[in-house]
């Protein structure tokens, strides 16, 4: 009887081995699906669009390094004709996403030529671009420049221009100069250089039917694509142009313009690109999206890697031709923390690219607001807008609630810390207020009109064209 009491306790202790092993895993279990990685991609063949700039690099590099297939994704990359091809084909869903600028995703979202809600979750780049002019426009400028050990002082601003425009303009001739797009931060970046000079670049009326931009004008902005404008400004057609990088660096290879300035001496550490999907599309497939970001944020990290280690490598890809195509020597020229200005002037300019220190991969609402005071500030926006209303366009184009989730799977895989980016908890979405303008003024995105009130030139207040 006892021998039997023994066994039957010992069944009785096994048994509640077994239930709390059971019980056990279905805890990790449940655990697990607590804090379970992204789920599964709700779609795994994707075509993302991009224009042969060399800030389209993070695409390029997550195709290249696998961080696409790593994420389950395999992924076509496709060069666009212009920028408003590639809209258009993510709008109508041709292309699941593309590399585009900051202010396509805002522009069409308020409706400024087409309209659809477009979202950004992840901000490719800071800087990248630059001004470039003629070499019969350079020779004018220099004589007026400020020289030292005889080089140009830079920045370069555009109060040197402005003799030469009023000089056209007296004799009847417009002065035209290119930019890639209408909501393009060149656009916007020109028009802000030529305003800090006392040049006017003109007000867009949508209201009136004129898109133009060129009402009330003394420098005539026009839309020329990127790879076509070292040919334009050579033909003649255009005196200069505000365009992103092989570009402005081709000129000085050809011989056949000059780099005044770059948008780093205009606003330092500006936002450029951003990856833009329709809103649709990321609602349709949320953990596709999540994991477009991750591979993404994995590129632009070993972009700046190491203080840009990678950037040789990141060049040779670069130049293949289904990328920018442009020699290795121009892209390099730029891309590994040079820039050249006049021929034989090349200066150190190490954050003339930079895609992931600063931040620079977040996608901050104040960014956002940047831009569409600028299309407030040149009438694309026709009439006033209470603050609220920008910070209510910002949140709903700006993703940082997408963001945050790729990047808290990255810091628990281990591929990143939580160095590496801002501390969600406590992260607003609002830079502190920038100072680092060619004109010396502030930008605070929490008062987007107080910011607007203080140009000498542009819409204000009530004002409307």
């Amino acid at each position: 009887m006892n021998m039997h009491c023994v066994g039957m306790k010992q069944r009785i202790h096994q048994m509640w081995f077994v239930l709390l092993g059971l019980m056990l895993s279905l805890m990790i279990l449940v655990s697990d699906k607590a804090f379970a990685a992204v789920g599964d991609p709700e779609k795994e063949e994707l075509k993302f669009g991009f224009i042969k700039l060399t800030d389209m690099a993070p695409l390029a590099i997550a195709y290249e390094k696998g961080y696409f297939e790593d994420e389950g994704l395999y992924v076509t990359l496709e060069p666009q004709a212009n920028w408003k091809v590639l809209l258009d084909r993510v709008i109508d869903g041709e292309l699941d996403g593309a590399h585009m600028l900051a202010g396509q995703p805002l522009g069409a979202t308020i409706g400024f030529g087409t309209k659809a809600h477009v979202i950004t979750a992840f901000s490719m780049d800071l800087n990248g671009n630059g001004i470039t002019v003629s070499n019969d426009i350079w020779a004018q400028m220099k004589k007026l420049v400020p020289h030292k050990d005889g080089k140009p002082v830079h920045p370069i601003k555009a109060d040197y221009l402005k003799p030469i425009v009023e000089k056209y303009k007296a004799e009847g001739k417009p002065f035209k100069m290119g930019m890639v797009f209408p909501v393009s931060t060149h656009n916007y970046e020109l028009r802000y250089w030529l305003a800090a000079g006392g040049i006017h670049p003109g007000f867009y009326a949508p209201h009136k039917g004129d898109i133009s931009g060129q009402i009330k004008a003394d420098a005539l902005l026009s839309v020329t694509p990127p790879p076509q404008m070292p040919a334009t400004l050579e033909a003649g057609t255009i005196y200069g142009y505000c365009v992103g990088e092989p570009w402005n660096q081709q000129a000085v290879f050809k011989g056949i313009g000059v780099p005044v300035i770059t948008d780093y001496e205009i606003w330092k550490d500006n936002p450029e690109k951003v990856f833009g999907v329709s809103k649709a599309w990321a609602d349709k497939y949320p953990n596709t999206h999540i994991r477009v970001v991750k591979a993404l944020i994995r590129a632009a990290d070993w972009l700046d890697k190491d203080n840009n280690k990678n950037r040789p490598e990141a060049v040779k890809i670069l130049s293949k031709s289904q990328y920018v195509g442009a020699d290795y020597d121009v892209i390099a020229n730029s891309m590994t923390g040079t820039f050249e200005y006049e021929k034989g002037d090349k200066r150190p300019v190490p954050d003339f690219n930079v895609f992931f220190r600063y931040y620079a991969t977040y996608p901050y609402y104040s960014d956002a607001i940047w831009y569409l005071t600028q299309m407030r500030r040149w009438g694309q926006i026709s009439d006033h807008k209470p603050d609220n209303w920008y910070k209510d366009i910002a949140k709903k184009v700006y993703r940082p609630d997408i963001y945050a989730q790729a990047a808290k799977e990255l810091i628990k895989e281990g591929k990143l810390a939580a160095k590496d980016f801002p501390d969600f908890e406590k992260e607003t979405g609002f830079r502190k207020p920038q100072t680092h303008f060619i004109d010396g003024i502030t930008y605070d995105g929490t008062k987007p009109n107080d910011y607007l009130k203080k140009f000498p030139i542009g819409l204000k207040g009530k004002d409307k064209i």
